[in-house]
């Protein structure tokens, strides 16, 4: 496959500026053209502003996306941009909704639209989520593509939504879609709301004295399978150059942990050595997905793919990234 041109939605957010950051690094020949709302914070990107192209739009506007697709034509489109906050989603479901279902239906009924017009037929990496899994059982781990889906959080059913339009896109009008479940993904950049990141945050912000040595946690008995965002933004380039449209594929690491495992490789990397942990009320979810651990068997062999990066490099570049934002406060 030919690629000439890309749109990534959601560019400005962490997986949108790392991918944004491989294709450049690996793949320089490839135009890029950003989808951004006009109050999007450009800090991910400000280092490859003169690099890349955005537009200005969003997903609950269907004539923003039908003007942007129109004036550029990508050949692949990375549709990342989300309402990605778990948490948010059971404090704002209605907007979750929103943004992810009929924004995602948005931006595959205006490809539809200039298909019918003059054929125009992209590949659309449509970005799912574990999450969609929810609560699984013993016996389901490690979890397949088969999987039931039993979503626990409006997120999560957002992302079933935008799961399943994809699919009825490809079988009703073969619109080019591929959908990933990437599980947890993490790394520098991360929004500070999400466990890892808030984790490192804390341990930055008592190393430079601006909180006490408390870090303030959730539920840390959670079992996730980790994955460094700049190897998911390599296996999404590696999706649609060789995966096939109307199929759906796990993404996930090999190293398994839980919560509390994670936060205690933090602790260990910090500088200051009496840190206490406790537990926020207010961090617990009403419901809670427990034990996510992917079967990738079929992502790997259609691509070969396998991550590079290790969890404990990941978690060191991330404390990293927020002592250098203590730093330069």
């Amino acid at each position: 496959m030919n690629i000439r041109r890309v749109l990534i939605t959601g560019i400005t957010g962490f997986v949108g500026s790392h991918l944004a950051d491989y294709i450049l690094e690996h793949h320089p020949d490839v135009e890029i053209v950003g989808l951004v709302r006009w109050r999007a914070p450009k800090d991910n990107i400000q280092h490859i502003l003169g690099k890349v192209k955005l537009v200005y739009g969003d997903l609950t506007d269907m004539p923003s996306l039908l003007k942007a697709l129109s004036q550029h034509k990508p050949d692949v489109i990375f549709h990342l941009a989300a309402q990605s906050y778990v948490d948010f989603s059971f404090v704002s479901p209605v907007s979750t909704l929103e943004t992810n279902v009929i924004g995602t239906c948005n931006l595959l009924e205006s490809i539809k639209q200039i298909k019918d017009l003059d054929g125009y037929d992209p590949v659309v990496h449509i970005c799912s989520s574990s999450e969609v899994y929810g609560q699984v059982r013993q016996d389901e781990v490690p979890i397949t593509e088969a999987c039931p889906l039993r979503p626990a959080s409006p997120y999560a059913v957002s992302k079933v939504g935008e799961d399943m339009l994809a699919h009825q896109y490809w079988l009703s009008w073969k619109i080019k879609t591929i959908r990933t479940r990437m599980f947890t993904h993490e790394g520098p950049r991360r929004g500070e709301v999400f466990a890892s990141s808030n984790f490192a945050k804390q341990i930055a912000a008592i190393e430079c004295g601006k909180q006490a040595p408390t870090i303030y946690v959730g539920n840390l008995n959670s079992i996730r399978t980790f994955t460094d965002v700049r190897d998911a933004v390599r296996a999404y380039w590696l999706l649609v150059t060789c995966c096939q449209p109307g199929e759906v594929y796990n993404i996930g690491g090999v190293e398994t942990m839980t919560i509390g495992e994670m936060l205690q490789c933090l602790i260990e990397k910090s500088t200051h050595k009496n840190i206490a942990v406790e537990v926020d009320p207010a961090r617990l979810r009403p419901s809670d997905v427990t034990l996510q651990i992917p079967c990738t068997d079929k992502f790997v062999l259609a691509t070969g793919w396998q991550p590079q990066i290790k969890v404990d490099r990941m978690l060191e570049d991330t404390l990293h990234y927020w002592r250098e934002y203590y730093r330069n406060a």
